[in-house]
């Protein structure tokens, strides 16, 4: 076996000897410029104008959420939601780790030491191995690269294996077809196969981190957070609902854009890069985004390019519509180098209400926060996925439940107790829809959710006047300067009031079938923070002291 090295290790496998690997060759920790000649002397991607890296991932342009599996065991058992995760046995994730193992015998393969979390104290050292280069260059920009004295003695905690080529079997492996991710908490190993999305390499980092933080009284959170003169703010915020794009604001240092951890050091990134969505990027809107669509270094998936003239064309969905860039969070002007900051001053929830129900932004009592937290709410718009010609609700518990191991309500309890000790302001932002349903209405003006924004972040929001939603129950300004105030009052926008009527019962039930899971795990305060719609439906619930 060869080892081809860059960015020095005492074990020169990368320790792959001691996890069973007999490959053909290693690269180990190679950096950016190598792993893009390798990637494209192999073929695996091609040049854009500007020099981004452009790839295909086939037919899983996406995670593959029903092929994901936690082992089972002693260990696991009473820790881990189970119906929010599949299962499969230690005796099947032996079979596939023994498999995985043969596949990668005689394999050139590519190693990258890395680390998840950029708090000095509580960061994950984690060993990645791929068998596609442009893979690893998509790793080492999303997680945080070892200073160069760190690689002596590097000694990795947790080890994920990503083989694409790799078809799973399940009558032998207990998964669900040839794709499977599984995850061992105890063997502190994530196996990755029949899948070229490279997402789920990240993703795996997420879940451990969701697995093993709580258990250090640490917050790990799906959101993004910036940080203006010393005022930090988490952005809460499922896909499409603008999280990426709300925190790059040019104005603030962007501390990350995906998943970051709070705890008694403030707040910190998991990551070293960001993946942003490309699907109709406007240059306009999204200018710092837009700009790495233009620099060596990003890896575009599945985005579609021109190959006699090379450009970008961000509006074709014709490979997917899930298309990503992968670049180093240096990227962005105003991005932080250290990855931390300080406690929030500021919380916001994002939802895009495909509905136009919400209002553009609303003030949350801590108990309001803790609900929608666990709620996760937001909608799908037609066009986004294979038979959606609708609005339809989408909740994911705290923003974020295909990444969870562990129940909301651990998480929820982490959130507000911390929100309390820090005593930070909460707000729901809607980036969907006014003035009616998609369909019907517009999409919500960004400047408008821009102005809101900042009077939130600045303070100012906090001394203007409010009245009480109706049907939500929390506080909804009723003028800001800068906004027209019309967008203030969803209802006022319809042109037919009884149909905004009919839509906000209908959401406000939506709201109160899906948090039945979380009533018997939270307290009365919480359940009394639920819709106005509760006490239509029998379900009176008086307000309880925090």
């Amino acid at each position: 076996m060869s080892v081809v090295e860059l960015g020095g290790s005492e074990r020169l496998d990368g320790g792959l000897a001691s996890l069973g690997i007999e490959a053909g060759s290693i690269n180990l920790n190679w950096n950016e410029a190598r792993l893009y000649q390798e990637i494209l002397r192999r073929e695996e991607g091609e040049v854009a104008e500007g020099g981004a890296l452009v790839v295909k991932t086939g037919a899983h342009t996406g995670r593959s959420a029903k092929d994901k599996f936690t082992v089972r065991d002693a260990a696991t058992e009473d820790q881990v939601w189970w119906e929010n995760n599949a299962s499969m046995t230690s005796e099947q994730f032996d079979v596939l780790l023994a498999d995985f193992q043969a596949h990668m015998q005689g394999q050139e393969l590519f190693v990258q030491q890395l680390f998840g979390g950029a708090d000095l104290d509580h960061r994950l050292p984690v060993r990645v191995i791929n068998e596609l280069a442009w893979h690893s260059l998509f790793i080492r920009h999303l997680l945080r690269i070892p200073e160069a004295d760190e690689y002596a003695g590097f000694e990795a905690e947790f080890t994920i294996i990503n083989l694409p080529s790799f078809k799973a079997d399940p009558e032998r492996h207990g998964c669900r077809s040839e794709t499977v991710i599984a995850v061992d908490f105890e063997r502190r190993m994530v196996l990755i196969g029949g899948t070229s999305y490279a997402g789920e390499t990240k993703k795996s980092v997420f879940t451990i981190l969701n697995y093993l933080l709580p258990q250090k009284a640490i917050m790990p959170m799906h959101c993004s957070v910036n940080c203006g003169d010393d005022d930090p703010a988490i952005f809460f915020g499922l896909s499409g609902t603008g999280k990426t794009t709300l925190s790059a604001d040019a104005s603030r240092t962007l501390i990350g854009d995906d998943e970051h951890g709070w705890g008694p050091n403030g707040l910190f990134n998991f990551e070293g890069g960001c993946y942003a969505k490309m699907i109709r990027l406007s240059q306009e809107a999204e200018p710092e985004i837009h700009a790495t669509t233009k620099m060596w270094g990003t890896v575009l998936e599945n985005v579609v390019m021109d190959p006699v003239t090379r450009k970008l064309d961000l509006d074709d969905a014709t490979l997917a519509e899930n298309s990503r860039g992968a670049y180093p969070i240096s990227a962005i002007p105003n991005a932080s180098d250290t990855g931390r900051c300080g406690q929030p001053r500021n919380l916001i929830m994002l939802t895009c209400d495909a509905f136009g129900i919400m209002p553009p932004i609303a003030k949350l009592t801590p108990a309001q926060a803790m609900y929608h937290f666990l709620s996760g709410y937001t909608a799908k718009v037609a066009g986004t996925e294979k038979g959606v010609t609708e609005p339809s609700a989408t909740f994911s518990a705290c923003f974020g439940a295909p990444f969870m191991p562990r129940h909301p309500a651990d998480y929820g309890k982490l959130l507000r107790e911390l929100i309390a000790e820090h005593q930070v302001d909460c707000w729901l932002v809607n980036t969907g829809w006014t003035g009616g349903a998609y369909g019907t209405g517009e999409r919500m003006p960004i400047k408008a959710t821009r102005a809101l924004l900042n009077a939130a972040l600045d303070g100012s929001l906090k001394a203007a006047n409010y009245r009480e939603d109706p049907n939500f129950g929390f506080m909804v300004p009723v003028e800001v300067p800068g906004v027209d105030t019309a967008i203030l009052d969803p209802r006022s926008t319809w042109a037919d009031k009884t149909a905004y009527d009919a839509q906000a019962q209908t959401l406000v039930d939506m709201f109160l079938t899906n948090f039945k899971k979380f009533e018997e795990h939270v307290a009365p305060y919480v359940r009394a923070a639920a819709p106005r719609g509760a006490q239509a439906q029998g379900a009176k619930l008086e307000p309880v002291a925090e």
